[in-house]
């Protein structure tokens, strides 16, 4: 063994010691010589469901659904990893036989992180038409989420980002992949960068966040990046929350978008809005993750989205379609209002000027409109404002405020707040949720966020 590998096992010897000894993960074991690695693990998915107290036939299927998706010959990566996601997520929906009704599986505990198995393996040897092994993959209940590869200190960060890319080609290597949510490359020099399936090298995120007390006193940044994306609870919180399907690219969130949406939470929780100000980034991808988990936890809500970009209200439509999640759009306020009488529209989007008969007329329109189809009782509406900005629409933003005091309004913008708009935007709105660079240098905020694609 020369220097430069010895550097390079010590790595990685001391990154399986941080995740078993400061992580919790269990070890288990090198498989570099192993035969049959799989993403699936069997054994080690049969002991978690059977703990969950599936029965042996439950189990049975479970396996051979998620094997049948995860190796499917008939689709691409992108395809298989977004149908490995839905069942990872949502859980299997499977029937014993044709007189019971069909029980849902799930294969990971998405609400009580402590009650899943998580464990890391090094070599994991994947043989097929090529043969490739990633330095470290973490399984969860024995489906591997994520993969780490580590490069010697003196070697650039971007070979191990481009090793990534390259193992995720040939049908038997890609397959693997179907599962992974999260794909790392690091070393000691350079820390940790982070993407996931097809993302391209130079899209490959940095993990920022403010450092923690016992944090300080880590020698290598690479550590502190480990910590804080691949705890456990911060592992699952990210792959459930944070992803997104679109137009062939998946996408997960950066950090500062991860951060965004914890505030945006924490604020809905106590029934008060606020604004999001960023001036790069997916701001149509936040508000469906945001809307996914509003309507996810409330049965009664009623999500609506105001744009005032006509090319912007069709991406949406296509963007939440895509993403499980079907909104109405919606032609003028009238129709806007009709369809929160129906059961069904849970997810709505119009166009701010569509929303009167006259563009300086909006305002009146809409009260019109609500005085004819008074929302019905029990609902609660959540609007999202893009561009919350603009001053020409800050009569409408008002009178939609006066009108459903008890919605809670979300505001997206791009830009700083002007002087003249910040009283009136601040009054409909609330305060800032999270904000970027450019607005912390008006408004003394926080950092950017992007997406990964």
């Amino acid at each position: 063994m020369n220097k430069a590998d010895h550097i390079d096992r010590d790595t990685e010897n001391r990154i399986v010691e941080l995740f078993i000894g400061k992580l919790g993960y269990t070890y288990l074991g090198n498989w570099e010589e192993l035969e049959n690695c799989s993403n699936i693990e069997e054994r080690h998915l049969s002991h978690y469901l059977s703990r969950q107290g599936y029965n042996a036939i439950q189990i049975s299927k479970a396996l051979f659904e998620l094997k049948q998706v995860s190796n499917s010959f008939s689709d691409d990566l992108y395809q298989k990893n977004k149908k490995v996601y839905t069942l990872l997520r949502n859980g299997l929906s499977l029937k014993e036989d044709a007189i019971t009704s069909p029980a849902i599986i799930k294969l990971i505990d998405w609400n009580n992180w402590s009650n899943n198995d998580f464990g890391i393996a090094r070599e994991v040897s994947i043989r097929g038409n090529k043969h490739k092994r990633p330095d470290l993959v973490l399984y969860v209940n024995g489906i591997a989420l994520a993969v780490l590869e580590l490069k010697k200190g003196l070697e650039d960060i971007n070979e191990g980002i481009r090793q990534c890319v390259s193992m995720q080609q040939g049908h038997f290597v890609e397959s693997f992949f179907s599962t992974i949510q999260l794909i790392m490359a690091g070393n000691d020099q350079q820390g940790l960068r982070y993407g996931t399936i097809k993302t391209e090298e130079k899209s490959y995120l940095r993990w920022n966040e403010e450092l923690h007390v016992d944090e300080a006193s880590d020698q290598f940044e690479i550590d502190r990046h480990i910590k804080n994306l691949c705890s456990k609870e911060r592992l699952l919180d990210l792959v459930y929350g944070g992803m997104v399907f679109d137009s062939s690219k998946k996408k997960i969130a950066a950090p500062q978008h991860y951060f965004a949406l914890k505030a945006a939470k924490k604020q809905i929780q106590q029934q008060e809005g606020g604004i999001i100000s960023h001036n790069q980034g997916n701001k149509s991808g936040m508000m469906v993750l945001l809307a996914k988990w509003i309507l996810e936890n409330n049965d009664n809500a009623r999500v609506i989205i105001l744009t005032d970009n006509p090319e912007l209200d069709k991406q949406l439509e296509a963007l939440f379609n895509e993403n499980g999640e079907y909104i109405k759009r919606t032609a003028n306020s009238k129709k806007l209002l009709q369809q929160l009488q129906q059961p069904s529209a849970k997810l709505l989007c119009s166009l701010v000027q569509k929303l009167g008969k006259k563009s300086d007329d909006n305002a009146q329109d809409i009260v019109d409109e609500l005085e004819a189809h008074p929302i019905p009782a029990g609902l609660k509406l959540f609007l999202f404002v893009d561009d919350c900005h603009r001053s020409q629409s800050g009569k409408l933003n008002l009178t939609l405020k006066m009108m459903l005091h008890q919605a809670v309004f979300i505001g997206f913008t791009s830009i700083p707040l002007l002087k003249k708009d910040k009283k009136i935007t601040l009054e409909i709105f609330g305060n800032y949720l999270h904000t970027d660079k450019i607005a912390q240098r008006e408004d003394e905020a926080l950092k950017k966020l992007v997406f990964s694609t």
